[in-house]
């Protein structure tokens, strides 16, 4: 497989949250989903981009979207996701607030994708699922345009189990 087998194009994830009626994204902007971000920017049809200052601001936004009945998809990086970890505790372990995230791993050497992130050199990278795992955060791993499916069973999932659920998008995404 090659680098480009790895890769998720902007267009392709657009669909797959209109497939999942999202109908807010709330992020703080990320670079490995930086052609997503200008997709949304440019205006996606019954999808509002909410840009946030820090990573917890965005989980209370999310939290009030879906409180009043809407359904908001959470953006933002790795190192966003260990920032707002309190307040991720608070709303979706504690308060049982259903959130799908889609978290860049920013940091990711080319030559570690295709390969497990416990090989990264990068301890951002690395520690990314063992830290999901050990607060019992549900995810799944997004490389390839196939593995948008996931976004559906990580709906499905947040719903039923009350919790948040993670997508660790691996490579940056293409600019089609």
């Amino acid at each position: 497989m090659s680098l480009g087998d790895f890769s998720i194009s902007a267009s392709a994830c657009v669909k797959a949250l209109t497939r999942n009626q999202v109908d807010h994204v709330v992020t703080v902007p990320d670079w490995i989903q930086l052609s997503l971000h200008d997709r949304l920017n440019k205006g996606v049809e019954g999808i509002r981009v909410i840009n946030a200052c820090n990573e917890n601001q965005v989980v209370t936004v999310a939290a009030g979207l879906t409180i009043g009945g809407k359904r908001p998809l959470v953006m933002m990086q790795n190192q966003g996701l260990y920032n707002c970890f309190n307040t991720l505790r608070a709303v979706c372990l504690d308060a049982h607030i259903p959130m799908v995230f889609l978290v860049g791993q920013f940091g990711r050497e080319f030559s570690n994708i295709g390969h497990p992130t416990s090989e990264s050199a990068r301890t951002m990278v690395r520690i990314a699922e063992p830290f999901l795992q050990s607060i019992g955060v549900p995810f799944h791993i997004l490389d390839k345009e196939a593995d948008l499916l996931k976004l559906d069973q990580a709906y499905e999932q947040a719903q039923e189990q009350r919790t948040a659920v993670v997508l660790l998008v691996g490579a940056p995404m293409a600019w089609r």
